[in-house]
């Protein structure tokens, strides 16, 4: 197939939904399609909308006779009127990793997100959706299903050299409850809820590492800054994949309590490394995440719940090594990025054929 895949900016950007993008164009070339990125600058969402009535963009969205036009729903704001312009046979699919009027938003900015996100998908022929409740919210928008799919992330491109005996091993050694964040710095992630919490426990029960680009709001991160100015909560960054994978087979806990997510890599990359998910209740982590079996599911900006919690997991070194050994397990019963890939080309062969039928 020839397809054409719509983004903001590159794929090499630091986030769940560029590496679930990349995968996807990394697999489909693989198995010997096409795939051309169609980079869009990303602007200030005001500035995105005006995107609409270039003539250009219109243009470079049908210069090739794609088989498939593969567009991230991070760029609806360019794409909600641009998409009735172009003259074409070929499918449109979008690829949801959440909505953004399912974020916590101001109601009436909210409101305005939604009205928007439903005329563009009012303007695609199917979607691709990382989990169910993603497709749950995307129908609950529009008041009908689409032709779908729903794929999950796979999570074997980062692996842990794990085994139950040694996810036992680890939590019965003695010191503080090691927890990990992994998410770039900005409010939506809940990390000023997790240092929150952690306060309210003794200093010499736990310990945090803080993995994740500090740029994407720079004011938001120097709040981070000024809250966590402690010898037990480490500010690390981003990370390279060998790093995280050493950082994480050293810890016994993955915490990033967000306002929403849509599915949540970061949750099922931990349990490559048999690590509990303290997670988002608001969202598709209970896709993979069972409370009380291999993680929790907290209430967004809960922070008594996750003190509670993340206690538990410190003093009941039992509790936290069968939730590892949960957490492993469900590691290795997830679909690789090679089963993903696969169902998603299904999907779309056989909605160009049915187009091509129409």
């Amino acid at each position: 197939m020839n397809v054409g895949m719509v983004i903001y900016g590159g794929l090499d950007q630091r986030s769940g939904g560029y590496l679930y993008d990349r995968m996807l164009v990394e697999g489909l070339r693989e198995l010997g399609d096409r795939v051309e990125v169609l980079s869009l600058p990303l602007r200030e969402y005001a500035l995105n909308l005006l995107d609409n009535l270039s003539a250009q963009l219109v243009g470079r969205l049908t210069r090739d006779p794609y088989d498939i036009l593969l567009q991230d729903e991070l760029n609806h704001p360019s794409l909600f009127n641009a998409n009735r312009r172009i003259r074409r046979a070929s499918p449109i699919v979008t690829i949801v990793h959440h909505l953004r009027s399912s974020e916590p938003h101001w109601a009436p900015l909210r409101h305005l997100y939604g009205r928007i996100e439903k005329a563009y998908l009012r303007t695609v022929d199917g979607a691709i959706y990382n989990s169910r409740v993603t497709r749950s919210s995307v129908e609950a928008l529009m008041g009908k299903p689409l032709s779908s799919v729903v794929a999950p992330p796979g999570a074997d491109h980062i692996s842990g050299e794990v085994n139950f005996q040694l996810v036992r091993t680890r939590a019965h050694q003695p010191g503080p409850l090691q927890i990990v964040f992994v998410g770039n710095l900005i409010p939506r992630k809940g990390l000023h809820d997790l240092i929150g919490a952690l306060k309210r426990i003794r200093a010499d029960k736990w310990h945090l590492s803080v993995v994740g680009s500090l740029e994407f709001d720079r004011d938001y991160a120097e709040r981070i800054r000024r809250t966590s100015n402690q010898p037990n909560i480490q500010l690390r960054g981003a990370m390279e994949h060998a790093e995280i994978s050493e950082l994480l087979s050293q810890s016994h806990v993955l915490a990033m309590p967000s306002a929403y997510e849509g599915f949540g890599i970061v949750y099922i990359e931990g349990m490559a490394f048999g690590l509990p998910a303290v997670a988002s209740a608001a969202g598709g982590a209970s896709d993979i995440v069972q409370d009380g079996v291999n993680g929790y599911l907290v209430h967004p900006s809960d922070q008594a719940q996750l003190r509670d919690r993340l206690s538990r997991l410190s003093n009941d070194r039992n509790l936290l090594a069968e939730m590892g050994k949960a957490a492993l397990e469900t590691y290795r019963n997830h679909p690789t990025w090679s089963r993903t890939v696969h169902n998603i080309r299904e999907f779309m062969v056989e909605l160009l054929s049915n187009s091509i039928e129409g």
